[in-house]
């Protein structure tokens, strides 16, 4: 599902579409990605947005689809813009099994991904 933001000032909000994200289970059996939600952007000069948000009251693991197709071949950084945390990603990795969360409780995280390195 999409959705068009017309409303936010920042341009990655303004000339982008927010787009709803799959949660998938870390492992058969894991049933905690269903308290998850993620959406994401893509700004018109190839900024990325990821919002990521466990609304559950246990801890979260799950496999979060990245709706973006030139991942592969390259090393991405993920700035949690929320705390100070900076995470470095292989490309190959995100594009064929998404990005790997485990969270907990109530957590929220809002991440600019940057294209570091390439493949």
């Amino acid at each position: 599902m999409e959705y068009r933001n017309d409303g936010v000032r920042n341009p990655v909000f303004q000339y982008s579409i927010l787009q709803f994200l799959e949660c998938a289970s870390a492992w058969e059996g894991n049933w905690t990605a269903d308290g998850f939600l993620a959406f994401a952007w893509q700004g018109p000069d190839g900024e990325r947005l990821l919002v990521t948000v466990n609304y559950a009251s246990n801890q979260i693991q799950c496999y979060v689809r990245l709706p973006f197709s030139d991942l592969a071949s390259g090393q991405w950084q993920l700035e949690d813009l929320i705390g100070n945390a900076t995470y470095d990603r292989d490309g190959n990795d995100l594009q064929s099994r998404g990005l790997y969360l485990d969270e907990p409780s109530w957590k929220a995280r809002a991440f600019a991904m940057t294209k570091v390195k390439e493949g």
